[in-house]
């Protein structure tokens, strides 16, 4: 399996993987839209080595915590997709685990999610780690990753992009 920056030219196969992962259109309409507004920062994909087919995607999108006096840019992690004849087989980690290095490497503060609470503590996301932020979402599937420590401790607004909807 290859992880690699998505192309414009995936975007039709990304499209097919992500409405297959989640059984519906939204999550794909969602992608489309983050990236028609310029707000798809890293996309991911992996592909097939054998076959070249891409198997899965990841999206990460700015996310905005206003806080008085400031504006901490972190990320939205949404959504990540397998395609269902390759999921349990790492693809989905593989994918997690390169979109947070390279969070890492564009110096983001956090990154922040509404997922699996049992799924993604393996990679570090807490809901305790989210507990400071205002949010649309509240509950152990809100989850935060800080890639700078303490980026949360003070808390604030979040604001997701406005393909999100919320």
């Amino acid at each position: 399996m290859i992880i690699r920056d998505a192309e414009p030219e995936d975007a039709l196969a990304i499209r097919a993987i992500v409405a297959s992962a989640f059984g519906r259109a939204d999550e794909a309409r969602l992608v489309e839209r983050l990236r028609a507004d310029g707000d798809a920062f890293i996309e991911l994909v992996a592909e097939d080595e054998d076959s070249g087919e891409l198997i899965g995607s990841i999206l990460f999108s700015p996310l905005a915590i206003d806080r008085p006096g400031e504006t901490l840019t972190a990320l939205a992690l949404a959504p990540v997709a397998v395609r269902p004849d390759r999921q349990k087989d790492g693809v989905g980690s593989a994918l997690i685990r390169a979109g947070i290095e390279q969070a890492r490497f564009a110096q983001a503060p956090a990154i922040i999610l509404l997922g699996h609470p049992a799924y993604y503590p393996r990679f570090g996301f807490s809901a305790a780690a989210a507990e400071s932020l205002d949010a649309p979402f509240s509950g152990p599937s809100f989850m935060a990753l800080e890639l700078e420590p303490g980026a949360l401790r003070a808390g604030g607004s979040v604001r997701y992009a406005a393909a999100f909807g919320i």
